[in-house]
């Protein structure tokens, strides 16, 4: 039976909770059966602790266990949260009101043409205040799960360095 390490494709359910200000566990994301997460291994772009707690198991295994934030996505940096200017949102002299709403994210480049990601957390007169952490920065996270499958990689994915097909990427 194959086991989970590099250029595999994994296959896997969860429950991930995160534990609250008052030390009580939160259920944030579930991937179920009918909507697994697929993966794969060495490629990922996965915290490379969650990737190393998976390593040697194989499909049927259960696995259950916590990631501090230095393992996983770091402390939440009071810095990544910005004001910016609200005229930088405009396209073709207007602000799309749909997009610019509190809660949304929104694909952002720093001025060296790097891509994030920033969370819309407050909108000012003048200025929209954007949050750059990682929605899961600074929280302890607790996986508990089954591996479903696990598979060697295409030629083609790992050229690629995704999942192709069923629960995969599709070009």
């Amino acid at each position: 039976m194959a086991q989970i390490s590099p250029n595999k494709v994994v296959t896997i359910t969860y429950d991930l909770s995160v534990t609250d200000e008052n030390q009580e566990k939160v259920l944030v994301e579930s991937a179920e059966a009918e909507a697994p997460m697929v993966f794969l291994f060495g490629q990922s772009g996965l915290p490379e602790e969650f990737e190393s707690q998976l390593s040697g198991k194989s499909a049927g295994d259960a696995f259950n266990f916590s990631l501090t934030p230095e393992q996983a996505y770091g402390d939440y940096d009071q810095q990544a949260v910005v004001d910016i200017p609200k005229n930088v949102f405009e396209i073709d002299g207007k602000i799309d009101e749909e997009m610019l709403q509190e809660g949304n994210f929104l694909p952002m480049a720093d001025n060296q043409g790097n891509h994030m990601q920033g969370k819309i957390v407050e909108i000012g007169a003048d200025t929209v205040k954007m949050d750059f952490n990682h929605p899961l920065a600074g929280m302890v996270m607790h996986f508990d799960g089954k591996v479903a499958a696990v598979r060697d990689a295409t030629q083609e994915e790992l050229a690629h360095g995704h999942v192709h097909g069923e629960g995969g990427h599709h070009h």
